[in-house]
């Protein structure tokens, strides 16, 4: 899998971004009505410092017995977050998902700005294209014209 982060899995868009100050439960309301999983966190110079999955929603707040109104998101955040450059190789990407066990990851361009997030979803989406497209080759290789509905 050669596909490159961005154009091939992810497009370039705004995304769902919180701050420190910012309590836990604004964040997961802020996530609810993007309808998304993960945000990311920045500082008063809009770059990325952290991120805040539904994961740290359910393990350091509600397991943890924590009120989320009171809990700010600096406290529950995954601070220094590892990150795609849009150039990276979706295996690549892949591959250190599984390994760190993440589940999202921020997109940054060269100047540092955050301007994507891809999920295990996204990945899966791309492997299963992928798949299915070299089925069709290997029938076309092994069949020929011959094989078609």
């Amino acid at each position: 899998m050669q596909r490159k982060i961005i154009p091939d899995i992810v497009q370039p868009r705004d995304l769902t971004t919180t701050t420190v100050d910012q309590t836990a439960e604004q964040a997961a309301k802020d996530m609810a009505a993007a309808n998304v999983a993960a945000i990311i966190v920045l500082d008063t110079d809009d770059k990325l410092i952290g991120i805040v999955t539904e994961r740290d929603l359910s393990r350091r707040i509600v397991a943890e017995n924590k009120v989320p109104s009171d809990t700010k998101v600096g406290d529950i955040m995954t601070a220094n977050p590892d990150t795609l450059a849009p150039g990276d190789r979706a295996s690549d990407a892949l591959e250190l998902m599984l390994t760190r066990r993440y589940r999202h990851l921020p997109v940054q361009d060269d100047n540092g700005k955050c301007i994507a997030m891809v999920s295990i979803r996204d990945l899966y989406e791309a492997v299963k294209e992928s798949l299915e497209e070299n089925i069709r080759e290997t029938e076309a290789f092994v069949f020929g014209d011959r094989y078609s509905a």
